[in-house]
């Protein structure tokens, strides 16, 4: 058995969370983390600690300075274009510590009549849509 000790106001907030927690399930996120990685896949579950599981990920990842530095001298040559790297990774546990940003891939007309707000969420960021 578990103890809490939130305040009668936070149980229609708890609510409307998990409302939108659960419409997000088998949708698309775009992950990006501290490190400046992003993860691409589909939303299956969170825990307490803000962690989440990602189904049929790929991970995208920024041009190393090797890269960028070999780019740079091609560069005075002719116009160089780099592309983020990216690999397939499967199922995969996003700690939430390292998150950065979260977005939901909908189309337009997914979108249409709802309402977006700003609630409080880590550093007081973060977005509900309803």
């Amino acid at each position: 058995m578990s103890t809490s000790s939130t305040s009668p106001n936070s149980q229609p907030q708890n609510e409307e969370a998990l409302t939108f927690l659960r419409s997000l399930i088998n949708k698309n996120l775009r992950v990006t983390t501290t490190d400046g990685r992003l993860f691409w896949g589909t939303f299956k579950c969170t825990d307490a600690q803000s962690n989440i599981i990602l189904q049929h990920t790929y991970e995208y990842r920024q041009p190393s300075a090797q890269q960028l530095s070999e780019a740079v001298a091609a560069a005075a040559k002719r116009r160089v274009r780099l592309d983020m790297t990216s690999r397939y990774l499967g199922l995969v546990v996003v700690p939430g510590h390292v998150m950065t940003r979260i977005e939901v891939e909908e189309f337009a007309s997914q979108m249409r009549g709802r309402e977006v707000k700003v609630v409080g969420g880590r550093g007081g960021h973060g977005v509900a849509v309803s």
